[in-house]
């Protein structure tokens, strides 16, 4: 809970001082500029506030929306992009500081109903942390700014691993049945070990850049990630740690210029 605070407030940092003409930057998601990233943030932490703190209310809520992914993204967007950046900046750091007390009020082992299948707090606050890296990650480039790397993303790289047949089920493939180990050294130089020691699949690598790997915010080639075997190699090409459609991703040598400083 601790980490989601302080990924929530360094995302509110990269926007905090932007003049209103700096919110309708394009970022490298299409169509989207920094205030839709804002507004996106902003509607899932109201979701995940909602959930934690009425989830009868939630589960009603859930069970109105309609098939259409892109639909229900387009709308829970809309209300926030009518607001002034001003507006929006505030609304955001309000249903921020709601999501989490909320999610700090739930007992460890209590579940926590969600867009799937119910989750323990704190798997839905790594899933929080997952957006947060994902669309500060769209920010920063708009900004070109590079972020500073820090040991939070082990819960991301956590929440990834947990979710590892995401990409599979986005693209209505079959997740194999072999076991991945996954091999990544931490910001700080530690690594954190998934998986059985003896598998023969393999992903290897730093856990920066796994994240923005598996939040699909640089593309596999611009990484210094290594796959051993012919399933972890597919897997660097399809990764994702989020439902729903998997975009188009982004270009290799997209942020070339921008990754050397």
């Amino acid at each position: 809970m601790a980490a989601l605070v302080a990924e929530g407030k360094e995302v509110d940092g990269l926007v905090a001082g932007l003049a209103p003409e700096q919110w309708a930057l394009p970022t490298p998601a299409p169509g989207w500029t920094v205030a839709h990233q804002i507004a996106h943030l902003a509607a899932t932490f109201r979701l995940a506030g909602m959930a934690a703190a009425q989830p009868d209310a939630f589960t009603a809520m859930v069970s109105r929306l309609s098939g259409d992914f892109n639909g229900n993204v387009e709308a829970a967007l809309s209300e926030y992009l009518a607001d002034p950046p001003e507006v929006l900046l505030e609304r955001w750091r309000a249903e921020r500081a709601t999501a989490e007390k909320a999610l700090a009020a739930v007992p460890p082992t209590q579940l926590v109903p969600w867009l799937v299948r119910p989750l323990p707090p704190g798997v839905l606050a790594a899933a929080g942390m997952m957006e947060l890296f994902g669309h500060g990650q769209d920010i920063a480039d708009a900004l070109g700014v590079r972020r500073t790397p820090t040991d939070r993303v082990g819960h991301l790289v956590g929440f990834a691993v947990r979710t590892w047949d995401f990409g599979y089920l986005a693209r209505g493939l079959t997740p194999p049945e072999t076991t991945l180990r996954f091999e990544l050294t931490a910001p700080s130089g530690r690594v954190w070990t998934f998986g059985p020691e003896d598998a023969t699949e393999k992903v290897t690598g730093p856990a920066w850049d796994f994240c923005l790997l598996v939040c699909r915010r640089r593309h596999r080639d611009d990484l210094a990630l290594r796959a051993t075997g012919d399933v972890a190699d597919h897997w660097l090409d399809i990764a994702q740690a989020y439902r729903g459609p998997a975009g188009p991703g982004r270009q290799p040598g997209q942020f070339a210029e921008l990754d050397r400083r």
